[in-house]
């Protein structure tokens, strides 16, 4: 008995120990939900819980494994059949059928002159009790057993049977049928991709990643949501463990609703109003938080609503990558084609390391200096003559009209040829210098003002070489070939100042 107990407390801690390092390399990362869906959440504690699951006994065997479901449904049908089929004997041992049946069968001298109706015919023990129960309340019928008139009680049990067969019936058939067709097992045919992207997009960085559906029966009103959780201690000290912040995701043009017929790829702004806003490549690997990510939508074949999910932790995030195309249009079929194969799969691209607040400043900055040197250079008198960038803009390039009709007012002699650069030449010498990371970056303005003078340079020379070609043409062609190349010259220096290579800083 001794070295059973043992046996029996070495299989328990052996069960455990399973079961603890089991849960433990799942649970490792601390990740709320995991990458299939489910949520790492246990409750634990809660008073009086048994009561309360079987307040809500359906909730709790739709919810319940399936070994379970089909335990209580065998059990139900087990113990309404035994618990008539006692009835059904009750009645017969009262009413004194089982002795006459014994009598006629062993002692047929002794009921001679003796008749006697009994109240269900052919029921001689509990088993032949058990077989009359199950045949009544599925409305089986052999034939051999059958209730009479006798006995009042036999029909009042008998219809007392059949209410509760088809209770128990519907009751278990509701079961087995919502746990088939829960929209829980739609949404295993969901997909998120292993990792998500930080790249850029338009300028803006961008947190992405991509959802698929494998069926051809499409998700109606599908939408995207995103959470970040994370630890937060506010103003007057309170520690929030698992903060949640709502992320602002979209498809391609921004919004959250979905025509989810192929993967789409979901989008998160990293602006000013982003919780990733001051979070750069290195902080990154440090920080501690989780991107939960749900879609929603009607299945189209039953019209339940679905809902899969799925998380992203600091390690799955890769900073400057992209999502392969997965969808090609076959030539030979004229249809597209999604590959999943390619579902996960990304290539990296350059990405500034730096956060989204150290980017933003850097370009603010940089404008700020680019418009101080311009400042400067009209009031030292070299851009005075020079009109607006927004005037030139409205203008029509392609109409001679508008560079011929005195609305530009630029002559190809109000900047000298090198003057620009040579005035310039204290501001370069002065020109900020902006640390992102450990790196010096040095804005040189130098440069786009050299590329004007060569412009300007060019030109005049080409219009003193038409001008000597053409000596003996008229003095109107003279002028209005004038009045083009100074137009043109105008129009380049103007659009040469809009342009100053800020994104080289990222």
């Amino acid at each position: 008995m001794k070295r059973l107990m043992t046996w029996e407390r070495d299989l328990v801690d052996a069960m455990y120990e399973y079961r603890q390092t089991r849960f433990s390399s799942r649970r490792i990362r601390k990740r709320v939900i995991f990458k299939h869906g489910d949520c790492n959440v246990v409750q634990g504690n809660v008073a009086k819980r048994r009561r309360r699951y079987l307040q809500d006994i359906f909730t709790t065997l739709v919810d319940a494994q399936w070994r379970w479901t089909l335990l209580v449904f065998a059990c139900s049908f087990l113990i309404s059949w035994a618990f008539f089929g006692l009835i059904w004997w009750t009645i017969a041992y009262a009413h004194g059928d089982l002795e006459w049946i014994d009598n006629r069968d062993n002692r047929p001298e002794l009921i001679q002159n003796m008749t006697h109706t009994m109240c269900v015919t052919e029921v001689r023990s509990f088993i032949s009790a058990f077989l009359y129960s199950i045949e009544t309340q599925h409305t089986i019928g052999y034939g051999n057993r059958f209730v009479t008139e006798e006995c009042p009680e036999a029909i009042f049990t008998i219809c007392l049977q059949c209410i509760t067969g088809v209770f128990i019936q519907a009751f278990m058939v509701g079961i087995v049928f919502a746990k088939l067709s829960r929209p829980k097992k739609r949404a295993q045919t969901l997909l998120f991709s292993r990792n998500a992207v930080i790249c850029h997009r338009d300028g803006v960085p961008c947190l992405m990643f991509r959802v698929g559906d494998m069926r051809k029966s499409h998700i109606i009103e599908a939408h995207v949501r995103a959470q970040l959780i994370r630890k937060k201690v506010t103003k007057e000290g309170e520690v929030l463990p698992f903060y949640q912040q709502e992320l602002k995701v979209g498809a391609d043009g921004g919004e959250d609703r979905l025509m989810f017929i192929w993967p789409t790829t979901i989008v998160h702004k990293i602006d000013r109003h982003s919780p990733l806003y001051m979070l750069s490549a290195s902080d990154m690997l440090k920080e501690r938080f989780e991107v939960v990510c749900m879609l929603e939508g009607v299945i189209e074949s039953t019209g339940m609503t679905t809902q899969a999910r799925s998380s992203y932790l600091p390690s799955e995030i890769l900073w400057g990558h992209r999502f392969v195309n997965v969808v090609s249009f076959r030539k030979e079929t004229g249809e597209y084609e999604v590959d999943y194969t390619l579902f996960n799969n990304t290539y990296d691209v350059d990405t500034p390391l730096c956060s989204s607040k150290e980017l933003d400043d850097l370009k603010e900055e940089y404008s700020k200096n680019h418009k101080a040197g311009l400042d400067r250079a009209l009031s030292a008198g070299l851009l005075k003559h020079i009109s607006s960038v927004a005037s030139v803009d409205h203008m029509d390039p392609a109409s001679d009209e508008s560079l011929d009709s005195g609305r530009l007012h630029t002559r190809s002699n109000s900047i000298p040829n090198g003057a620009l650069a040579t005035e310039l030449e204290p501001l370069n010498n002065n020109t900020p210098s902006f640390t992102v990371g450990g790196s010096s970056i040095l804005p040189s303005i130098t440069t786009n003002f050299q590329s004007i003078n060569e412009k300007i340079n060019s030109t005049n020379g080409s219009s003193t070489h038409n001008n000597n070609n053409n000596n003996n043409g008229s003095n109107i062609n003279h002028s209005s070939s004038n009045t083009s190349l100074k137009a043109k010259s105008s129009r380049r220096l103007s659009i040469k100042q809009d342009q100053l290579p800020v994104d080289s800083l990222c």
